[in-house]
């Protein structure tokens, strides 16, 4: 049987990765969450060699090369044993879509359902990384203005052509991430399962 897979895409503070996370809490049986900012900053935390390398564009706000992502998530979904699976911060430029459409449409194990998008202003996404900052006891190297702003714009310039791309598949929802948490994640998690 094909795996399930729903990309989850919204602002740095859009709360994109805490909705899928409590989706996978709420469904442990079948539902897989992973973040590809987890995923790569896991590898930054072993200490690999690659891990070393991710963390040298993480730490300036850049993008990961898209051969270590792509490779990243194509085993995280291979080698999860839920049948659905939700990754969010993906894709986040061109390349990576058309990479991974081109791998998806040659794959019969892995089926793209849909990319959700939890849409905020840029205002609430900024008022959330920066209040995240001040609260944090360990502060991430990216939470600051300078690098939210640059993290914005890595965001939001490839974003009306990924919109353009999956509505025209017909795979595009959008989720208004302005509301409280509860009723984004119900909205969010009964879209996955009706899919």
């Amino acid at each position: 049987m094909a795996k399930r897979l729903f990309l989850i895409i919204g602002a740095p503070g859009s709360g994109k990765t805490t909705d899928a996370e409590i989706i996978a809490k709420n469904n442990p049986e079948t539902i897989a969450h992973y973040s590809t900012g987890e995923m790569l900053r896991e590898e930054v935390a072993s200490g690999s060699e690659l891990g070393k390398e991710i963390d040298s564009y993480i730490s300036k706000g850049q993008l990961v090369p898209l051969n270590i992502v792509i490779e990243t998530i194509i085993n995280a979904i291979k080698n999860s044993d839920k049948e659905t699976i939700l990754i969010d911060g993906f894709p986040r430029s061109t390349e990576q879509m058309r990479a991974l459409d081109e791998i998806l449409q040659n794959s019969d194990d892995i089926e793209l359902k849909s990319v959700i998008e939890v849409r905020v202003s840029e205002d609430t996404a900024k008022t959330r990384i920066l209040g995240r900052a001040e609260e944090a006891e360990v502060k991430r190297s990216d939470d600051n203005e300078e690098v939210f702003y640059k993290r914005m714009k890595i965001y939001t310039d490839p974003l009306p052509e990924i919109q353009k791309f999956y509505k025209e598949k017909n795979l595009l929802k959008v989720i208004d991430g302005e509301r409280a948490i509860e009723p984004i994640v119900a909205e969010m998690e009964e879209f996955v399962k009706s899919c």
